[in-house]
């Protein structure tokens, strides 16, 4: 104990680390632009800027955006706010696929949805639509999941053991042409968000990623199939490489349809996340002849405290992944494994926000058959239609009456 008088030495280096983290964090400046050639029209792009974290006017023109918002509670902190995003984004897309069937949309969609707060960038994404990423360090990453039936086992296996069929068009004969496909239906998507003709084992349920960028920057490349068909993700970067967002997307674009004229609606979308000090694009360092950067496998943030304090504020000098998940199993993306705690109220439903009244609400658990160590009396919880919804997802209900054609494949 020190005696009146006697005062305790406090390292400069500490009080100097105190001071940066009382600091306000200083935020990057985004600027984007978009492109797109129309063959079937159907291609739609949504940017909206200086978003609030909470609902308000003008949100709800956006179901997903809308639908986002309102399964994240209204009083958290911007850290709270960032880890809610992956269950909630999980829940802004089963509801909005709810919508569409409640006014029968005829047909549906892919999404490649993507929320920028501060350095940390968050994408969900069903079908084939995708995101990229050039770090400022020059690698190139991927942040979307391809839902094609053509190149994923795993959802191939998921909707043959949720009661769909799995198969090429059949043109008599024996003869099988095309893609992969899902029948009935045909859809060449294991998720999209809409598309009840086919079933609803072709789920909403979106692939998450989240990542924390260096403060160095970088850009994003969020494109439809109609690019992704002609160009790899280096080329697209590649060929761009330099220009302001306006022209990149419109470099992209123009390179995607060039070749063979365009087939299909080629819609892009490029964001550059940069410093505020810098205003121009991100300059990777020059790369070696033959060797590529792409990036499949992130440093994983490590949930263990450090005794070492230079580590907590030292910035990410890479890439750094916060959350991963492409599970297609609400029970699984709705768990309360999920990393902010007691945020969800008791008895609101964990997918569509409606008050459940007490002994109502049907455990996200029941009925699974890998619960971990979940009780089925635990939370999250459903309401009845949703539980429908999640249990014609998982092959256990008929899907729902009124089928359409889809355009969406």
């Amino acid at each position: 104990m020190l005696s009146k008088g006697e005062h305790q030495t406090v390292p400069l280096s500490v009080l100097l680390k105190r001071e940066l983290a009382n600091e306000k964090i200083e935020m990057p400046e985004i600027c984007h632009g978009q492109a797109s050639q129309s063959k079937k029209g159907e291609d739609f792009t949504f940017l909206k800027t200086e978003c609030q974290r909470v609902l308000g006017d003008g949100v709800t023109t956006f179901s997903v955006f809308g639908n986002v918002l309102s399964a994240i509670p209204s009083d958290l902190n911007r850290d709270e706010w960032v880890a809610a995003l992956p269950r909630a984004l999980v829940a802004g897309f089963v509801k909005t696929d709810k919508e569409f069937q409640e006014k029968a949309q005829k047909s549906g969609t892919t999404v490649t949805f993507v929320i920028i707060e501060g350095w940390v960038v968050t994408v969900a994404s069903v079908g084939d639509s995708r995101c990229i990423l050039e770090s400022a360090e020059g690698g190139i990453y991927y942040l979307s999941a391809d839902h094609r039936l053509e190149c994923n086992e795993e959802e191939r296996e998921r909707i043959t053991a949720s009661g769909g069929e799995v198969g090429r068009l059949n043109t008599g004969g024996g003869t099988q042409i095309g893609p992969l496909r899902c029948w009935p239906g045909g859809l060449c998507l294991s998720r999209s968000i809409g598309d009840m003709d086919v079933g609803e084992f072709i789920v909403p349920v979106p692939y998450v990623k989240q990542v924390k960028l260096s403060s160095a920057g970088g850009r994003l490349v969020i494109a439809s199939d109609g690019v992704w068909d002609a160009l790899s993700a280096e080329m697209a970067v590649e060929c761009c490489r330099g220009m302001p967002p306006d022209a990149a997307a419109s470099q992209i674009v123009k390179e995607a349809v060039q070749p063979k004229g365009i087939r299909d609606d080629t819609t892009c979308i490029v964001v550059d996340i940069q410093p505020p000090e810098k205003p121009n694009p991100p300059q990777p360092p020059p790369k070696k002849s033959g060797k590529k950067v792409f990036k499949s496998i992130f440093r994983k943030k490590t949930s263990e405290s450090s005794s070492n304090t230079e580590r907590d504020y030292d910035e990410p000098d890479v890439v750094e992944e916060l959350f991963e998940e492409g599970s297609a199993s609400l029970s699984d993306r709705l768990d309360t494994k999920y990393p902010v705690c007691n945020m969800f109220k008791l008895f609101m439903c964990a997918v569509c926000q409606v008050e459940i009244k007490p002994g109502e609400g049907i455990s996200i658990h029941a009925g699974s058959l890998n619960t971990r160590n979940a009780r089925p009396w635990d939370g999250p919880f459903l309401c009845s239609s949703c539980q429908v919804k999640k249990e014609a997802m998982e092959g256990k209900r008929p899907s729902g009456n009124g089928r359409y054609s889809s355009d969406s494949d």
